[in-house]
C-alpha cells in the first residue's frame, strides 16, 4: 500500500494532473471515479490507484486486479486527487489517437468543430452530449483547452471514450481538408441569415462553436457555407457555448430521425 505522498508515482499523478505538458509528453491522462474507471476500454488503462476505503469493493477490485494497481491510503489518495469529494479509484490511462478519417465514418457526418474554447465544463458536456446526439466525432483547433485536463475528463462522464477527436491548426485549414468530403459548415453567428431550425443538417455537416467572450473569429466565420443564428428573448444576447452546441447538435438529430 502506498503510504507516502512523497511517494514518486503519487508525484507523478499530481503532475499528470496538473500540467498538460505532462500529459504530452508522457502520452497519458488520468480518470477519476467509479463511472470512468468502470467504462474506461481495458486496452487504454496503464494503471489503477484505489484508496483503501474501497478495497472491500467487489466491482471495482474485480476489474482492477486485470491491471496493474496499487492501494492507498486515504489521507495519500485525496493529495492525488483532483476533486474536493474522491471516490476512491483513480485511473491512469493511454491517451488514443485518431486520424481525420476517424470522424468522418458515418454516411453523413456530424461533427462538432471547436474554435479556441477555453473552459473545460464547456469542452466537457459538448463531448457528452455530442454522443448522445450522435456525432462522428470533434474538432479542436489547437488553441482550445487541453481535452485530457481532468475538468474536461470528468464532464464527458464517459463519453471521451466513445467520441473521437482530432486537433486541428485552425478552421480554415480544417475547411479545406474536408472540402471534397460534401460537409457544409453551418456558424452559429450574430450576422445569421435564418434562425438555425430553418436550414438542413440531413447531409455532412459540422457546426462552429467559437470561444466563450469573442466567439468565432472573422476568419472562422467567413469560411462557414452558411451563418445561422439562435432567436433570444428579452435581453440575451448570446448562450453559453455549450448549451448553443446542444441546441444545434439535437436539431440535426431530430431532422436526422425524420
Amino acid at each position: 500500500m502506498i503510504t507516502s505522498a512523497q511517494n514518486t508515482q503519487v508525484k507523478n499523478v499530481i503532475k499528470l494532473n496538473q500540467k498538460a505538458k505532462t500529459r504530452r509528453e508522457q502520452g497519458l491522462f488520468i480518470a477519476e471515479g467509479r463511472k470512468m474507471f468502470l467504462e474506461a476500454p481495458d486496452d487504454w488503462i496503464e494503471k489503477v490507484y484505489v484508496a483503501e476505503s474501497l478495497l472491500d469493493d467487489e466491482e471495482i477490485m474485480q476489474k482492477a486486479k486485470r491491471f496493474s494497481w496499487d492501494a492507498v491510503e486515504n489521507s495519500v489518495f485525496r493529495q492525488m486527487s483532483d476533486t474536493q469529494t474522491p471516490q476512491g479509484v483513480l485511473t491512469v490511462l493511454r491517451q488514443p489517437s485518431y486520424q481525420i478519417e476517424d470522424l468522418l465514418k458515418q454516411g453523413s457526418p456530424l461533427l462538432m468543430v471547436l474554435e479556441d474554447l477555453q473552459d473545460p465544463g464547456n469542452a466537457g458536456t459538448i463531448i457528452r452530449t455530442g454522443e448522445g446526439a450522435g456525432i462522428g466525432g470533434v474538432f479542436l483547433t489547437k488553441t482550445c483547452v487541453d481535452i485530457t485536463n481532468p475538468k474536461v475528463i470528468r464532464a464527458t462522464m464517459g463519453s471521451i471514450y466513445r467520441i473521437p477527436f482530432f486537433y486541428v491548426e485552425d478552421v480554415v485549414s480544417l475547411k479545406q481538408k474536408l472540402q471534397n468530403c460534401g460537409i457544409r459548415f453551418f456558424a452559429a453567428h450574430l450576422q445569421g441569415k435564418n434562425a438555425y431550425d430553418r436550414e438542413s443538417y440531413q447531409g455532412g455537416t459540422a457546426f462552429l462553436i467559437g470561444n466563450e467572450g469573442k466567439g468565432l473569429t472573422d476568419q472562422a466565420a467567413d469560411a462557414a457555407d452558411c451563418l445561422i443564428r439562435i432567436p433570444m428573448c428579452g435581453h440575451v444576447e448570446s448562450l453559453n457555448a455549450a448549451m448553443a452546441g446542444g441546441i444545434l447538435m439535437y436539431e440535426a438529430a431530430r431532422q436526422r430521425r425524420n
